[in-house]
């Protein structure tokens, strides 16, 4: 059986994390399951803790500062042993009877398993249709179909995530990555519970962080190992539209009677050649990082999955 890593980010929760605490204990020895149990503490103003130092069994992580949800869970990714990494939230709105549901999915030969929370319980208006709002949009421009991005909920194979990084938002977007290295993404309704205790953590300012998140993402995606075609293509644009402003001027002043004060040209030419000059000093630029990234760290630009040998 392989091992399991519950990851569990709190911030401010204490009236929840000993409930939650005894939930998944109970179903990981029900199940037999082999596991480790890891709360984040996210810089906790409260007693969250005073109370998880009490609790066992536990790999208890305090972060000097509060640092989001996605530090708190790549804190716990570094520091997980397991073969299967599965991430919960610590408000208990996420129900710890779905993880057997989660690793029996994942033994259809699936490397995520997403949770669905079909049925949510959240009664701001905001957070359920902005949510909505967003994880179309997500789909949308990733090319990865799932219902609900935002669930924290989810079970991974390591192999997908061992060499995952997240910033700012982007913890929800693990499955896209997975996706990208070739795994196999899926996704399970999972229960939903409405909050007893605490208060939410969600606000309109973190909708906003996860929409540009999701344009880094999408630019990691098509340009990551070729910027310049980016950089590159927006500067040959700027560069036509120059000659084509260069053109016209000519046209104006020799068969339109205008001279080049009369119209605004002569600057929409410098302007146009000006950024198409530098746009493709960026991408070359670009090109340059990203070698020195891949070839400073040794960093393989594919991924495999499998090796097999026949004599």
């Amino acid at each position: 059986m392989p091992k399991l890593s519950i990851i569990v980010p709190v911030f401010n929760e204490e009236e929840n994390v000993a409930e939650l605490h005894s939930r998944i204990v109970e179903v990981c020895r029900a199940n037999k399951y082999d596991y480790e149990l890891i709360f984040i503490d996210d810089g906790s103003t409260d007693q969250t803790g005073k109370v998880l130092r009490t609790l066992s069994p536990l790999t208890y992580i305090r972060l000097r500062q509060n640092s989001g949800q996605t530090a708190a869970m790549m804190a716990g990714i570094d520091h997980a042993t397991g073969d299967i990494i599965i991430p919960i939230d610590g408000d208990m709105q996420n129900d710890p009877a779905d993880i057997p549901r989660l690793l029996a999915k994942l033994d259809e030969g699936y490397d995520v398993v997403s949770g669905w929370r079909k049925d949510r319980k959240d009664f701001a208006f905001k957070r359920t249709f902005v949510s909505k709002i967003a994880n179309v949009l997500i789909s949308r421009i990733s090319g990865v179909q799932l219902h609900d991005y935002g669930c924290s909920l989810k079970a991974y194979t390591r192999d997908v995530i061992k060499d995952v990084k997240l910033y700012g938002e982007m913890h929800r977007f693990i499955p896209i990555y997975a996706t990208w290295q070739g795994g196999r993404v899926t996704e399970i309704v999972v229960t939903h519970h409405a909050r007893k205790f605490g208060k939410s953590k969600y606000g309109f300012e973190r909708t906003l962080k996860v929409v540009l998140d999701l344009i880094v993402i999408k630019f990691l995606q098509k340009y990551s190992q070729n910027s310049i075609y980016l950089f590159g293509g927006i500067g040959a644009l700027n560069l036509g539209l120059s000659l084509l402003c260069f053109l016209l001027m000519l046209y104006f002043k020799f068969w339109g009677n205008k001279s080049f004060i009369e119209t605004p040209l002569p600057e929409l030419v410098v302007l146009f050649f000006v950024v198409g000059f530098q746009s493709i000093l960026m991408g070359l630029i670009s090109e340059m990082l990203n070698r020195t990234y891949h070839e400073s760290q040794h960093k393989a630009v594919y991924a495999v999955k499998e090796i097999s040998s026949r004599s």
